[in-house]
């Protein structure tokens, strides 16, 4: 049964779905050949095997191996992650959150950036208005 893309993943797991994400589908041995630092086939079939059991991957066989491919695309996997992080750092709070994240010494925005986030929070404004 799936714990939702943010329950905890090891580095190595995160590697994986990194690498599935992008290719879409993949083959334990493609896995390992894309993995930096690779352990052994035998822990790469392990660690894709406790990745179907938390639900985040399915496999289909092809012949004689295992194709393997999330669940769920990046954008869902990605929201489930951030909505614990979110509920987990910052109590829930979508504003303290942004602003974590725009307060930092090292975030750089570029006008193009700007333009789409205000455009964004003009949306929430609409949807705001419309709930009163």
């Amino acid at each position: 049964m799936s714990r939702g893309f943010g329950s905890q993943l090891s580095r190595r797991e995160r590697q994986i779905m990194e690498i599935l994400f992008r290719c879409g589908e993949a083959t334990a041995a493609e896995v390992l050949e894309a993995l930096p630092d690779p352990p052994s086939y035998s822990a790469v079939r392990g660690l894709l095997r406790i990745l179907e059991e938390k639900g985040h991957l399915s496999h289909a066989q092809q012949g004689a191996r295992y194709v393997y491919r999330p669940t769920q695309s990046r954008r869902t996997a990605a929201r489930s992650a951030l909505a614990q992080v979110v509920q987990t750092f910052f109590g829930g709070s979508v504003e303290q959150t942004v602003s974590t994240l725009l307060s930092d010494a090292e975030t750089r925005l570029s006008e193009e950036e700007i333009e789409r986030l205000t455009a964004l929070i003009d949306q929430a404004k609409e949807r705001s208005a419309e709930d009163v």
